[in-house]
Protein backbone atom coordinates (compact mmCIF):
# COMPACT_ATOMS: atom_id res chain seq x y z
CA UNK A 1 0.00 0.00 0.00
CA UNK A 2 1.08 3.24 -0.96
CA UNK A 3 -0.09 6.78 0.23
CA UNK A 4 1.64 9.58 -1.88
CA UNK A 5 0.71 13.27 0.13
CA UNK A 6 1.30 16.36 -2.01
CA UNK A 7 0.78 20.13 -2.42
CA UNK A 8 2.11 21.66 0.14
CA UNK A 9 4.10 24.79 0.36
CA UNK A 10 4.63 27.99 1.90
CA UNK A 11 1.66 30.48 1.93
CA UNK A 12 0.73 33.28 3.70
CA UNK A 13 -1.71 34.01 6.23
CA UNK A 14 -5.13 33.96 5.02
CA UNK A 15 -4.09 32.26 1.97
CA UNK A 16 -5.28 28.64 0.43
CA UNK A 17 -3.72 25.30 -0.67
CA UNK A 18 -5.23 22.03 -2.04
CA UNK A 19 -3.46 18.94 -0.38
CA UNK A 20 -4.02 15.44 -2.48
CA UNK A 21 -3.48 12.28 -1.94
CA UNK A 22 -2.83 9.04 -4.40
CA UNK A 23 -3.60 5.64 -3.36
CA UNK A 24 -2.41 2.85 -4.37
CA UNK A 25 -2.24 -0.73 -3.75
CA UNK A 26 -5.47 -1.04 -1.85
CA UNK A 27 -9.06 -1.45 -2.27
CA UNK A 28 -9.61 2.57 -2.19
CA UNK A 29 -13.51 2.33 -1.87
CA UNK A 30 -13.48 -0.11 1.45
CA UNK A 31 -11.77 2.75 3.13
CA UNK A 32 -12.09 5.71 5.37
CA UNK A 33 -9.71 7.82 4.49
CA UNK A 34 -8.14 11.01 6.41
CA UNK A 35 -5.95 13.70 7.06
CA UNK A 36 -3.93 14.40 9.90
CA UNK A 37 -1.49 16.77 10.85
CA UNK A 38 1.44 17.49 13.04
CA UNK A 39 3.53 20.40 13.93
CA UNK A 40 7.38 20.25 15.55
CA UNK A 41 7.48 19.45 18.96
CA UNK A 42 3.13 18.10 19.33
CA UNK A 43 1.57 15.17 18.76
CA UNK A 44 0.30 14.11 15.63
CA UNK A 45 -3.27 15.36 15.09
CA UNK A 46 -6.79 14.68 13.79
CA UNK A 47 -8.12 17.15 10.63
CA UNK A 48 -10.46 15.44 8.83
CA UNK A 49 -12.02 12.02 7.66
CA UNK A 50 -14.16 10.71 4.81
CA UNK A 51 -16.35 8.00 4.43
CA UNK A 52 -15.47 5.43 1.75
CA UNK A 53 -18.25 6.59 -0.72
CA UNK A 54 -17.18 10.48 0.02
CA UNK A 55 -20.84 11.06 1.60
CA UNK A 56 -19.85 11.39 5.07
CA UNK A 57 -17.19 13.96 6.45
CA UNK A 58 -15.89 14.89 9.72
CA UNK A 59 -13.49 17.61 10.80
CA UNK A 60 -12.08 18.83 13.80
CA UNK A 61 -12.80 21.35 15.68
CA UNK A 62 -10.04 23.67 14.98
CA UNK A 63 -10.58 23.64 11.02
CA UNK A 64 -14.08 23.26 10.50
CA UNK A 65 -15.60 25.62 8.07
CA UNK A 66 -12.26 26.19 6.23
CA UNK A 67 -10.82 23.03 5.34
CA UNK A 68 -12.82 20.31 2.98
CA UNK A 69 -11.93 17.21 2.24
CA UNK A 70 -13.12 14.99 -0.65
CA UNK A 71 -12.49 12.25 -2.36
CA UNK A 72 -12.38 11.15 -6.45
CA UNK A 73 -13.13 7.09 -6.00
CA UNK A 74 -12.08 6.30 -9.83
CA UNK A 75 -8.53 8.31 -9.34
CA UNK A 76 -8.33 7.09 -5.91
CA UNK A 77 -7.29 10.36 -4.95
CA UNK A 78 -8.25 12.47 -1.47
CA UNK A 79 -8.04 15.97 -1.24
CA UNK A 80 -7.99 18.79 1.57
CA UNK A 81 -8.84 22.18 0.66
CA UNK A 82 -7.31 24.48 3.25
CA UNK A 83 -8.80 28.35 3.12
CA UNK A 84 -8.29 31.12 5.67
CA UNK A 85 -5.26 29.66 6.53
CA UNK A 86 -3.34 30.78 9.79
CA UNK A 87 0.26 30.59 11.30
CA UNK A 88 -1.17 27.78 13.64
CA UNK A 89 -1.86 25.36 10.49
CA UNK A 90 1.79 25.15 10.15
CA UNK A 91 2.42 21.37 10.52
CA UNK A 92 3.41 18.35 8.22
CA UNK A 93 0.13 16.97 7.01
CA UNK A 94 -0.58 12.76 6.63
CA UNK A 95 -3.59 11.32 5.00
CA UNK A 96 -3.99 7.70 6.15
CA UNK A 97 -6.82 4.99 5.64
CA UNK A 98 -8.33 2.71 7.55
CA UNK A 99 -11.14 -0.29 6.71
CA UNK A 100 -12.32 0.58 10.79
CA UNK A 101 -15.23 2.33 10.68
CA UNK A 102 -14.86 3.55 14.75
CA UNK A 103 -12.66 6.00 16.03
CA UNK A 104 -11.42 7.75 13.13
CA UNK A 105 -10.55 10.57 15.02
CA UNK A 106 -7.75 8.53 16.22
CA UNK A 107 -4.40 7.89 14.76
CA UNK A 108 -4.10 4.49 16.25
CA UNK A 109 -7.61 3.83 14.57
CA UNK A 110 -5.46 3.96 10.45
CA UNK A 111 -3.93 1.04 9.56
CA UNK A 112 -1.89 2.85 6.05
CA UNK A 113 -0.06 6.45 6.57
CA UNK A 114 1.70 8.30 3.78
CA UNK A 115 5.29 10.64 3.59
CA UNK A 116 3.85 13.84 4.55
CA UNK A 117 4.17 17.36 3.12
CA UNK A 118 5.12 20.68 4.76
CA UNK A 119 2.20 23.54 5.17
CA UNK A 120 3.92 26.12 6.56
CA UNK A 121 1.82 29.75 7.32
CA UNK A 122 3.49 33.06 7.20
CA UNK A 123 2.35 35.34 9.46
Amino acid sequence: VQLQASGGGLVQAGGSLRLSCAASGLTFTNHFMGWFRQAPGKEREFVATISPSGAVPHYADSIKDRFTISRDNAKKLVYLEMNSLKPEDTAVYYCAGTFATLRLREKGSYNYWGQGTQVTVSS
